[in-house]
């Protein structure tokens, strides 16, 4: 058992000096703690957010306009200034090293920044040839391959509005995205590798392509060599000409892309964010947060159907090298990743906290990361012990970086900075310009006590819209029904006195028994700590201020079984570690733990099921990665 807050890491003085944030720090006249610094950015926001477009030289034209009008919902930024998420990203010398493709089969594919910005035009004419322009939709059923980001790039270099969904999304999952947001486009994969093994999806695009009325082309990129010319053209007859490369300047919150909830529990919310908002918050994120810039080689596990892709390719604007990975991170071992990042000289290696857990059970011990700086861990809260095999078994003198935001803002709200010490469990800060507080259920702001995470002042990279909502009816109350005028975000947080930070999961499932509130992550750091647990989900059955059953549901490791040595010890840690409380009243075994598309456990779901909803109305399974196993967890009869 790892003690939460055990100090791990501290920065040394050669890392706070060649830190980015030092220098811009220095830049501004702050020579005060990190803490001061945060205080400012969200206190001045205007001051702020103007010192990050003038310190990184946005291309663009900033306008004479307000830098921030009106407060949540409704706040505007940067009033008559033009920019393109596009021409920022593919500035650069030619000639470095822009992207690194790898997938699971041993390819290899690598594009100079001139290389690309050629491909970008490519694309970026052919698109114009089948008449899109700025604010027309082009959206990509595609695994993260070389293509995705070109058609991206040169769809968001002529103003139009990009959208993605990974190619594992079954067929009404992608339609119940896309036609809402009535794409011209389609770009999609005849199919997919993963673990081994070929998905041939040519019948499920030809399904979504006939389910989008306002669908002009759809555009083929032969993964696996299908044949696409009886219903489409060919990736390179999109791209056979070759154009100058140009950029169309837009407003500050015009659309970029759509993103997506999950849409396990019903029709997933169209998030829109702008080119400005983007480009400003990634910049800033990327920079001062995880330390990357030009020289560094960033890469982070992820497919196009999470918000991470995004983020990931933002490492373009920093002047990064990429690294675009397709394919399972556990083929042909949990050690791919680790040997990939060695093999490609990664500097800043980022994956889900389920990978950490993962290689950490399974006895991984990387090697040959040399070059690694930092570690990035997102999607889930990462228990102390993930954080201390981190320093012992992968690498001491890395920077852990645990993460937490959301694809609502497409970015962390907190998160790691070169500046302060990694202790085990804990969030060292709060992001620059994010203004996050924990409320009590009364909306006063607390320290050093569980509470549901908001944000009291706006975010550039706030959605601008969500889409086909014109009243902006949906976008309130997904984030401001409960306390006016301020985000809640769907969180538990703890914020300790010096600004660190504890997430422990969603709010809308979290325990409460005999009055005592706990988040999930607390309790699976008990029970996935037993090398016999391979994965679980706990449920309080309670509602109404009743108070209902403690399930916990588990999927054993190969060979274990639910003895009553096992029970007896799961018990025992709970009531010990936790609270007698918390000691569940059935442990029983599923074969999976349900969970959606980009790997979060899906809690609430299965908690409907437990108190009588049918398992077909309870999650949309195509908007989940294991559907099969949602039946196992319905009442018996």
């Amino acid at each position: 058992m790892v003690e939460e807050g055990a100090l791990l890491w501290e920065p040394t003085p050669d890392v706070v000096r060649a830190a980015r944030i030092t220098r811009y720090m220095e830049r501004l006249g702050r020579t005060g703690d990190y803490e001061d610094v945060w205080k400012w950015s969200v206190e001045s926001p205007a001051d702020f957010w103007t010192s990050i477009w003038d310190y990184f030289g946005v291309v663009g034209t900033r306008g004479d306009g307000p830098v921030i009008q009106a407060t949540m919902p409704d706040a505007e930024w940067f009033a008559g200034s033009t920019l393109n998420y596009a021409e920022n990203a593919l500035r650069g010398h030619p000639g470095r090293t822009a992207v690194i493709f790898r997938n699971e089969s041993g390819s290899r594919w690598q594009y100079s920044l001139g290389e690309l910005r050629e491909e970008v035009a490519r694309v970026r004419a052919g698109l114009v040839r089948l008449g899109v322009g700025r604010g027309d939709r082009v959206a990509a059923y595609v695994p993260n391959v070389p293509e995705a980001l070109i058609a991206f790039l040169a769809t968001a270099s002529l103003g139009a509005i990009w959208s993605s969904c990974s190619p594992d999304f079954g067929a009404p999952s992608v339609t119940d995205r896309f036609a809402q947001i009535e794409p011209k486009v389609l770009v999609a994969v005849d199919g997919y590798r993963y673990g081994g093994k070929a998905y041939d999806r040519s019948a499920v695009v030809r399904e979504i392509a006939g389910k989008l009325p306002t669908l002009e082309a759809t555009v083929w990129i032969p993964v696996l060599g299908a044949d696409a010319s009886d219903d489409g053209l060919s990736w390179d007859d999109l791209r056979a000409e070759t154009a100058p490369l140009e950029f169309e300047r837009v407003p500050f919150g015009h659309p970029l892309w759509v993103l997506y909830s999950s849409g396990t529990t019903g029709l997933p919310k169209p998030i829109v964010h702008g080119h400005g908002g983007i480009v400003l918050e990634h910049l800033k994120s990327l920079s001062f947060h995880q330390d990357l810039g030009e020289g560094d080689v960033f890469f982070w596990y992820t497919t196009t159907g999470w918000m991470m892709w995004n983020y990931l390719i933002g490492g373009l604007l920093v002047g990064s090298t990429v690294v675009l990975y397709d394919g399972s991170a556990a083929h042909p071992d949990t050690g791919a990743l680790w040997r990939l990042a060695a093999e490609e000289g990664v500097t800043y290696f980022g994956t889900g906290a389920p990978y950490i857990m993962a290689s950490m059970k399974a006895g991984v011990k990387p090697e040959g990361l040399e070059r690694l700086r930092g570690i990035g861990s997102t999607g889930s809260p990462l228990p102390p012990e993930g954080f201390a095999w981190v320093y012992s078994d992968v690498k001491p003198d890395v920077q852990l970086g645990s993460f937490s935001g959301g694809t609502d803002v497409c970015t962390g709200f907190v998160g790691a900075v070169p500046l302060l010490p990694i202790r085990a469990g804990v969030i060292p800060c709060r992001c620059l310009g994010a203004s996050v507080e924990s409320f009590d259920p009364t909306g006063a702001s607390i320290v050093g006590e569980v509470g549901e995470l908001v944000i009291t002042r706006p975010m550039p990279s706030m959605p601008v819209m969500f889409w086909n909502d014109p009243s902006g009816d949906r976008y309130r109350e997904s984030y401001f029904a409960d306390y006016p005028g301020v985000w809640r975000h769907g969180d538990w947080i703890k914020i300790l006195p010096d600004g660190g930070c504890v997430i422990y999961g969603r709010s809308d499932s979290t325990l409460n028994r005999g009055g005592v509130r706990m988040g999930t992550s607390e309790f699976y750091r008990v029970v996935e700590r037993f090398d016999e647990i391979a994965d679980s989900l706990v449920i309080d059955t309670g509602q109404l201020g009743r108070e209902g059953r403690l399930l916990l549901f588990v999927t054993l490791a190969d060979g274990a079984s639910l003895s009553d040595s096992l029970v007896s010890r799961l018990r025992t840690a709970l009531r010990t570690e936790l609270s007698p409380r918390h000691v569940p009243d059935e442990i029983q075994v599923v074969p999976g733990i349900p969970k959606t598309l980009s790997g979060k456990k899906l809690e609430v779901p299965v908690r409907k099921i437990l108190l009588g909803t049918p398992v077909e109305k309870a999650a949309n399974p195509d908007a989940m990665a294991n559907p099969e196993v949602l039946p196992h967890f319905a009442p018996q009869q």
